[in-house]
Order: structure tokens, then sequence, then C-alpha cells
């Protein structure tokens, strides 16, 4: 039997929305304390050869540091992303659809 180098056996194609899975995953455990009623986030992924450019839809909860939660989110994904299917991820957009209030003592509307 003969040996086949390892450039002639072929190649390994990850589809986009298991990368975008891979990337919503991340983003869901970025989030700990995701806001009570906040939809998981969602993720599209374009992948050309061993790139993948990722954007993320999330909601969060409110008051935030906004800019905080997307900065680890990015960090996040992108790490995630590489780790998992190899792809280099120069850039992750993220778009905040919502804010939730968060509920509690001292929360709600004023009188």
């Amino acid at each position: 039997m003969r040996r086949v180098a390892a450039g002639e056996r072929g190649a390994t194609k990850i589809a986009d929305r298991v990368v975008a899975k891979i990337a919503a995953q991340a983003a869901k455990e970025a989030l700990a304390g995701r806001a009570a009623g906040a939809a998981p986030p969602h993720a599209t992924v374009t992948v050309h050869h061993d790139i993948a450019r990722v954007r993320i839809a999330l909601e969060l909860a409110y008051p935030t540091d906004i800019a905080a939660q997307c900065a680890a989110v990015r960090r996040t994904v992108a790490a995630r992303v590489e780790e998992c299917a190899g792809m280099a991820v120069p850039e992750v957009d993220i778009d905040v659809e919502h804010l939730h209030a968060r509920s509690g003592p001292g929360r709600g509307r004023v009188r």
C-alpha cells in the first residue's frame, strides 16, 4: 500500500453555519450574566479560504458597560473560532439589538 503525502490527501471544509454556531456559543459564554428575557446571541459568518468574518447580534442588560461587554464578546468569539475551526478572525462585528432593563430593588419607573 502506497503512503499518500499529506498535501495530496484532500482538505477539510467547515461549513459557514458550523462556524456561526461556534461563534454564537462563544458569545453566549462571554455574556455569562445575560439579562432576563434576552434572546441568545445569533451569529452570521462569511468564510473565505481560512478567514472568517463574523457578525454577532445580541441583547444586553442595561445599565451596563456596553463597550466592555462587546470587547469581551469579540475576544472570546475570535479565540474560540480560531481554536475550534482553525480560521483567522480579523473582525467580529457586533450589533446590539436590544437593551433589557435589569429588574430588582430600586429598579423600575420613578413616579
